[in-house]
């Protein structure tokens, strides 16, 4: 890639999203271009403010995705330039492992399904009986499980953060607090401008998240889907029962949605998290229970791929919303591979939000989403594992300006 000529005052690339991606994507630009003028740009007062900020922590081994999927490939990829980065960073982190648990017959028969799929995948992973599923973890019940050695925790914001000095070490500027409300592209620059004044660029790199679609139209994309926001609402254990479980303890997801079901997380600080459910939001970033912003909401409502949505998927999201109002239906979940759980074990925690693309024929998209104009280049879906994935995910996204020209 031959960096674009810029005028006085301009920069060659300019990144919106202050989210892990967008910092690995600024680190990544500045790494295969070195001296090259970069501006990040982030609405928030501190990075990692959403996503990034608010999951569980963990390093993902790709054991669910398909073998030729974006997801696949990245993930592996980036849990092990996550666990390096960590060590050389000094940033804690630990490979506790992951137990996959299948409760019941029709639990275990997707979990041998999921076994292969990991063998396709390059996974390490053991599959192991209910008697040794007790043995490792005496607490948790299951018909059989898959355990996943090179799954970890970590604190992601710290990655941000360290991420950030680098790009500021590298001549790269910073700037929060910064909406963008307008793009605008010609065949010399692009453009973009709110309340804070103009900023032009060669490249414009869009890692927005929870925003994705509304950035992409500002730039001109046509976007047959929206980004529809899920609440994952979690609990924490009382600190004196986090040595619960020594390992993640995850059910065995359901091919047909993409969301991993509510698990036990050991963080890097030493709390044991229970989460998350999947609630349609109508706030992409209301993190309290019950917010409501009338455009996010009239997003959602509005849209003919939610209703599909809605209709396919009609009883999963009554029980979700039940759970979520009810706490023992969130404990009913729980208690199935836990059994000793109590309505009291379950603590406040904070919520996540995660930002989903929808289709308007109401495909829920499962693999990350890039489109791209002359001068910019837009994340439109991201989830986990993206916060694992990161860096290979700007490796990706410099490629493919690379390749553009």
């Amino acid at each position: 890639m031959t960096l674009p000529g810029t005028s006085s005052g301009a920069y060659d690339f300019c990144v919106v999203g202050g989210g892990i991606v967008g910092v690995a994507t600024a680190h990544q630009l500045l790494t295969r271009f070195p001296g090259a003028s970069l501006v990040l740009l982030e609405k928030e007062s501190a990075l990692g403010a959403h996503q990034t900020g608010h999951n569980s922590g963990v390093i993902h081994s790709g054991i669910y995705y398909p073998p030729d999927s974006l997801k696949a490939r990245l993930c592996r990829a980036g849990a092990q330039w996550t666990k390096e980065f960590a060590a050389a960073q000094d940033i804690p982190f630990r490979e506790c492992g992951k137990l996959l648990v299948a409760t019941d017959s029709a639990e275990h028969e997707r979990m041998l399904a999921l076994y292969e799929r990991s063998i396709a995948n390059g996974v390490e992973v053991e599959a192991i009986d209910a008697a040794e599923l007790k043995r490792r973890e005496p607490r948790i019940t299951g018909v059989g499980a898959l355990f996943v050695p090179a799954t970890g925790i970590i604190d992601y914001t710290k990655v941000t953060a360290a991420l950030a000095k680098q790009v500021e070490a590298m001549g790269g500027q910073i700037r929060l607090d910064t909406q963008i409300e307008a793009i605008t592209e010609n065949t010399s620059a692009i453009t973009v401008s709110g309340p804070q004044g103009s900023i032009t660029a060669g490249t414009l790199v869009v890692c927005a998240g929870l925003q994705a679609d509304r950035m992409a139209r500002m730039a001109g994309i046509d976007t047959d889907f929206r980004i529809v926001p899920f609440r994952g609402e979690y609990y924490r254990l009382p600190r004196e029962r986090a040595d619960l479980v020594s390992t993640l303890i995850y059910p065995v997801p359901d091919p047909a949605l993409p969301f991993l079901g509510v698990h036990l997380s050991p963080t890097i600080d030493g709390d044991l998290t229970v989460g998350p459910n999947a609630v349609l939001g109508l706030s992409r970033e209301g993190y309290r229970k019950g917010s409501v912003n009338r455009r996010d909401a009239l997003d959602v409502l509005g849209f003919a791929g939610v209703r599909r949505v809605a209709r396919d998927h009609f009883a999963t999201g009554v029980r979700e919303l039940r759970n979520s109002v009810f706490k023992r239906g969130y404990l009913a979940e729980c208690r199935k591979y836990c059994p000793e759980l109590t309505s009291a074990d379950l603590l406040p925690h904070r919520a996540g939000i995660r930002a989903q693309a929808v289709l308007r024929d109401g495909t829920l998209v499962h693999d990350f989403l890039i489109e791209r104009t002359p001068r910019s280049i837009h994340v439109l879906n991201a989830p986990s594992p993206a916060a694992t994935s990161a860096m290979p995910i700007a490796r990706h996204l410099v490629e493919q300006l690379d390749s553009a020209e």
